[in-house]
């Protein structure tokens, strides 16, 4: 009896699991008990098909009314099949696993791309080896079709799946946060942009009161609008805000890159199917109608997706698929002339584009590490980001580096952008913690792991009767900084304090040429220059009737990241005002003129041309290192080598005077080197005009 006990019960499990595992057609005669409850199904089956088979950009519609189908008919492969489709294209990723596993239970020969389907799944849930087995059934299965593109993209994910078993071996160490409600909602936000110090925020963002609130036929979703936001003192992020027209049109506008100093726009724009990228800069409070890139850039029939500026702003690299290129979209850049105009565009070669797809590309402030996000390299899934670093020397890239689990995962991770300090990353993603579909996150990266210190094994076996004293310390782990200095402050006028437009133009004093040329905003009189490491930098700030204001900045290319407030109060001409020379340098102990003193002296010249009438006194000044008489005889040498300098050029004699001062004027203290430095100096007063 016990045995046939056991049997019995065994039939009964193996007859509820043979019914659980077998498909259910949407037949009638399947559900004589429930007519009304058939019906309704069938209904909102239909409905889930008409949006489904409209193609991917409608799947997300189909969701609900396929939800209804199958709470109803739970057991048709079919359907299962289509809802698992329907969320690996959503926000919802890790909700199709189940579908999909349970359509291939249900009926094994449905459709062979259910394999593909299914490795989407298990790769996006970090179920690496299951992913590739079906990855491997679904390419034997397609290997009679003979179609390359097929074959293309299942060897791409099966490789991707390989490098995901990787990378999550070391994955590396931040916090990533979501940017709050201020930023997010429960629409999609993404893809943003910083001014080089973090103090503005652009960012994309597809909501239903966007500028002409319309939907996009074939997305099926709202058009994109720019928004912006600035930090508090709190270091929060304000509520942001729509840009005006005529940057925000009733098309899709979505930002790219900004500035350093957050003063100049790139944007996209879709237009007849295609996009090129337009630039908008910031006058005072309001950004200016956006303008057409050049040609070189904007390519007849060819999508240019996204953009950023060299630190300089005389560089833009984009993304571009116009022909010729490696892969589909591949990474560009152009290069402004003597005359400003954007030059030929070049592919960045090999090295940083593959056969795939290459994506939101973005140089960081320090000139040289170039970020972005690709299909290709050892992409663990969709797109992943990467980093690349520029060698002036050799003109070379570095090979790309995944920047790491988990800020990488097996999804779609595009549009990263790195502070100046290298401290924080911004970038987009989709949680099912987070207020809507996509969100925007900020990465605080912690670096390497401190180590910790233990007992080596002789003091383990030498404790108890010959106790060791030992003091061992751990390294020192360090978040790497990028090698670079922010320059930022407000322009004013020296007597009323008004705040000033300016032109801030950098010299390479050492190659005696202007690298860039910048403008204080005109409402607030911010400025903020970006000086990568490794130059001697001559910073001039000009205005129409006023003195020139000069500082130099002498960077090693050792020099860690520094930010450096620096207010300027910029002087009238006027009889008696006076400035401090700061670019120009001279042999030590000696009154020789040295080149990298071209720059400044050539802008000394320029002003005494623009004002005929101006004549000036150059005053040379020590400190008060050595005895009293050389370092006044040194003084006076220096001041003439300044005048003989400037007559040689053309300007009289009649209209300069030179004089030294020896130490008798410090400006700061002689018991630093900072303050003796200060100390010595090259100055000019204005005696009449």
């Amino acid at each position: 009896m016990k045995t046939n006990k056991y049997y019995l019960i065994f039939v009964l499990l193996f007859l509820s699991t043979l019914s659980f595992s077998q498909n259910v057609d949407f037949e009638k005669k399947n559900f004589p008990n429930d007519k009304e409850g058939y019906k309704q199904a069938s209904k909102e089956l239909k409905s889930g098909d008409g949006f489904y088979f409209q193609g991917v950009g409608f799947y997300k519609e189909a969701i609900p009314f396929f939800e209804r189908a199958n709470k109803f008919n739970p057991n048709n492969a079919e359907l299962n099949f289509k809802l698992g489709n329907c969320y690996l294209e959503s926000m919802h990723q890790y909700k199709a696993l189940p579908f999909l596993e349970k359509a291939n239970k249900l009926d094994a020969n449905l459709d062979p791309t259910i394999h593909y389907s299914l490795g989407r799944a298990y790769h996006i849930d970090e179920q690496f080896q299951q992913a590739l087995f079906e990855f491997n059934l679904y390419r034997g299965k397609m290997l009679n079709t003979n179609n390359p593109f097929v074959m293309k993209g299942i060897d791409l994910q099966i490789k991707q799946c390989h490098n995901a078993i990787e990378l999550v071996k070391t994955p590396i160490r931040v916090f990533i946060d979501n940017l709050g409600e201020n930023i997010n909602t429960k629409y999609n936000e993404y893809g943003a942009v910083i001014s080089a110090d973090e103090s503005e925020m652009l960012f994309t963002a597809r909501r239903p009161n966007s500028t002409g609130g319309k939907i996009d036929p074939m997305l099926n979703e709202n058009y994109e609008d720019i928004y912006e936001s600035t930090r508090q003192e709190d270091g929060s992020w304000s509520k942001a805000v729509q840009l005006n027209k005529p940057v925000n049109t009733e098309n899709h506008d979505s930002n790219s890159g900004v500035s350093a100093d957050g003063q100049r726009l790139l944007i996209y724009y879709g237009k007849k199917g295609n996009g090129d990228v337009y630039e908008t800069i910031l006058e005072g409070e309001t950004w200016g109608k956006p303008e057409a890139l050049s040609k070189k850039i904007n390519s007849k029939d060819s999508h240019e997706s996204s953009a950023c500026y060299s630190p300089d702003g005389n560089a833009i690299y984009f993304v571009s698929d116009k022909p010729g290129g490696i892969g589909d979209h591949d990474i560009y850049i152009t290069r402004k002339d003597e005359k400003g105009k954007w030059g030929e565009a070049i592919n960045l070669g090999s090295v940083i584009n593959t056969q795939y797809n290459e994506e939101g590309v973005f140089m960081h402030p320090d000139g040289k590490t170039l970020y972005f996000s690709s299909e290709g390299h050892n992409s663990m899934g969709g797109y992943d980001i990467f980093k690349s670093i520029y060698d002036e020397e050799t003109k070379t890239w570095s090979k790309p580096e995944n920047i790491g689990y988990p800020v990488n995962t097996p999804g779609n991770d595009v549009f990263f952008v790195v502070s100046a300090d290298g401290r924080h990353g911004y970038y987009t993603s989709a949680s099912e913690d987070g207020f809507g579909l996509r969100d925007l996150y900020v990465i605080t990266f912690l670096g390497e792991e401190k180590p910790m210190v233990l007992n080596n094994e002789d003091n383990l076996l030498a404790c108890r009767i010959a106790p060791v004293e030992e003091v061992v310390v751990a390294p020192v782990v360090v978040v790497k900084e990028a090698q670079l200095t922010i320059l930022k402050g407000v322009v004013t006028d020296y007597l009323s304090k008004e705040v000033l437009e300016a032109e801030i133009e950098i010299v390479d004093n050492e190659a005696n040429k202007v690298i860039a040329t910048f403008k204080s905003n005109s409402a607030t009189g911010k400025y903020l220059v970006s000086l990568p490491a490794g130059k001697n930098y001559g910073i001039a700030v000009k205005k129409e009737g006023y003195l020139f204001h000069s500082e130099n900045f002498d960077i090693p290319k050792t020099a860690a990241f520094q930010t450096v407030e620096k207010n300027v109060e910029l002087k009238n001409l006027k009889v008696g005002n006076k400035i401090v020379l700061r670019n120009i340098f001279f042999d030590t102990d000696k009154a020789t003129l040295r080149p990298e003193s071209t720059a400044e002296l050539n802008r000394l010249i320029k002003l005494m041309n623009d004002v005929p009438t101006l004549k000036i006194e150059l005053g040379g000044h020590t400190d008060s290192q050595g005895a009293n008489a050389y370092n006044q005889s040194l003084s006076e040498r220096r001041a003439k080598a300044v005048v003989d300098y400037l007559t040689k050029n053309g300007i009289s004699a009649a209209r300069l005077v030179s004089k030294g001062y020896g130490e008798e004027e410090p400006v700061s203290t002689n018991e630093t080197a900072e303050g003796r430095q200060e100390n010595r100096r090259t100055e000019f007063k204005i005696l009449a005009l």
